[in-house]
């Protein structure tokens, strides 16, 4: 059956269930205008098979006319031999069918197990059928919840909205992959928009770059070319809480004071904590058993008893724990490099404003944090940083963002840190992660296999690509794809949130795209509360520049 909004393309030729199927572009279509990726519809007699255009060819009937092919003048001979003498087929992947006639809005499509006959009608997508496969945003959960948010349109397709299925996608851990330029946290504020508008998850966003909160003044690799990019805070106020690590490079770089500065303390760090510094700060194993040993005796004051002992009575403390006093003046060494952290105090926190305590307050009240590293650059920093927090609140909020993740899982330290130990085992207490980063590659392969949804921009170096698509079907169709892919807005969607894979044009974040939020409905607009429209349009003049 032939839906009337359908552009018809060609039709099927040839086709088997495991190698897919075959069409003969119609003569009146230009070759040119099919890309690899494009979503297509094939009309059998009972079903409609959603596919995707894996390869484009031309062909020839006849070997003959390749010999003596007509002049570049001869417009006339040209056109008589096109889709006769010579032809275009293009190769399909089938990935889903559905039964005509149906309800379109609750008989979900199926993976295929079929595929249809000879001289089948091939379309172009419509509006319905990507509506049909990929949800609109107008339909709800049973309970009047949203469930789908729109992240782009199908490429070289526009005007047909592809929307995520939230409910999926915090089902599982998911990443957003894309080497430098491509847009990656343009894609990620979306992705994260679309959280905290929906009410699906909570997030807590270890943010290295200070792009996620109150949001940056000029970004050259902005998709709309816009001076000013607006953060997460500057949109829903309430429901986002900034907490720096460097409030001073906050307040520089936003005019705004974070809303909790952070503070580590001595009492605070475990000895697994220094155990991931291992690499950088150079430890040896002798080394780590002084930690252990340490904190056996002192409990957890173990790095406070390190830090308060004087040089020349080391070997003392190194005695009445049992631990290597080479070992234990080393320690202390590599320690005095994070004493000179502003940011960390050699004293106990007992009375001081615990930043678990704060951040589990602001997830537990359904507020999403940004993580503010400001100008701490370092990565002993961000791993001794980013794991004790998550250590102590891992099992108690529903989401995640990291940025730059390879610095957290990449093999060696995966398998210690929360993030790794996150996504190998906590999705059983509704925790996932979000990864974002630019060297899929480097990050451990068992946290890659846990990966539910991947939205993967252009990416260059093949062990990359081969990251990007580890555990994927159809893999080398889909390699072809991402190696199609622009340089800017443009990403393959696959996993476990969509039906099916989708090379698409991303959403622009912009003024468009805020005043989509601004009609989510009171407690879902750009502040996280009811604002008139006068508010709301200075608040808009004043992100943009208008006027």
């Amino acid at each position: 059956m032939l839906s009337d909004q359908r552009t018809p393309l060609g039709v099927i030729t040839h086709g088997s269930l495991e190698g897919g199927l075959q069409m003969k572009l119609d003569r009146a279509e230009s070759v040119e205008d099919v890309t690899n990726g494009s979503l297509v519809v094939v009309g059998g007699a009972r079903y409609d098979f959603f596919a995707m255009v894996k390869d484009v060819r031309i062909e020839a009937a006849n070997e003959e006319i390749l010999l003596h092919p007509p002049a570049a003048e001869n417009d006339l001979l040209r056109k008589v031999m096109r889709g006769q003498g010579t032809y275009a087929t293009l190769d399909l992947q089938p990935m889903l069918m559905a039964p005509q006639g149906g309800d379109a809005e609750h008989d979900e499509p199926q993976s295929v197990k079929t595929i249809p006959s000879h001289f089948s009608t091939v379309s172009l997508a419509s509006e319905d059928d990507v509506a049909r496969i990929f949800g609109a945003e107008a339909n709800t959960d049973e309970d009047g919840r949203q469930r789908f948010f729109e992240i782009g349109q199908p490429r070289e397709m526009e005007d047909l909205p592809v929307c995520l299925d939230l409910k999926k996608f915090v089902e599982r851990s998911n990443a957003v992959f894309g080497k430098t330029g491509t847009g990656k946290s343009f894609l990620t504020r979306l992705l994260l928009c679309g959280l905290i508008q929906s009410g699906r998850a909570v997030n807590l966003v270890f943010d290295m770059h200070g792009e996620y909160g109150m949001g940056t003044n000029k970004e050259t690799d902005a998709a709309d070319g816009g001076e000013h990019v607006p953060g997460l805070k500057k949109l829903f106020r309430s429901k986002v809480s900034i907490f720096s690590l460097d409030p001073k490079a906050t307040r520089e770089r936003s005019g705004q004071s974070p809303d909790f500065p952070v503070y580590l303390y001595a009492d605070q760090v475990q000895p697994s904590d220094i155990l991931l510094l291992q690499d950088t700060l150079n430890l040896n194993d002798t080394a780590a058993d002084s930690c252990y040993a340490l904190q056996n005796r002192h409990g957890e004051r173990w790095l406070l008893e390190l830090l308060d002992t004087d040089d020349d009575e080391i070997d003392a403390l190194a005695d009445s724990v049992g631990a290597h006093t080479g070992s234990m003046k080393a320690l202390k060494r590599k320690f005095g490099r994070l004493m000179q952290e502003d940011f960390f105090r050699a004293e106990s926190s007992d009375d001081k404003q615990d930043v678990t305590q704060a951040l589990m307050a602001c997830i537990e009240d359904g507020t999403s944090v940004v993580f503010e590293f400001g100008g701490h650059k370092d990565i002993s920093t961000y791993l001794l940083v980013a794991n004790i927090i998550t250590r102590q609140i891992r099992a108690e909020y529903e989401a995640k963002a990291i940025e730059e993740a390879h610095k957290f899982l990449t093999p060696t330290i995966a398998r210690e840190t929360s993030f790794g130990k996150i996504a190998r085992e906590m999705r059983k207490y509704f925790v996932s992660l979000l990864v974002v980063d630019q060297r899929p590659s480097a990050i451990d392969d068992e946290v890659l296999s846990q990966i539910g949804t991947k939205i993967v921009a252009q990416l260059s170096d093949d062990k990359d690509l081969s990251a990007a698509l580890v555990g994927t079907r159809d893999s080398a169709a889909l390699r072809q794809i991402l190696a199609s892919l622009d340089s800017k807005q443009q990403a393959l969607l696959m996993g476990h949130a969509p039906p099916m894979p989708m090379a698409i044009k991303t959403r622009t974040y912009g003024p468009d795209f805020f005043e989509a939020l601004r009609a989510g409905g009171p407690g879902n607009g750009l502040s996280g509360a009811p604002q008139d429209d006068a508010a709301m349009d200075a608040e808009m003049d004043e992100f943009f520049g208008r006027g």
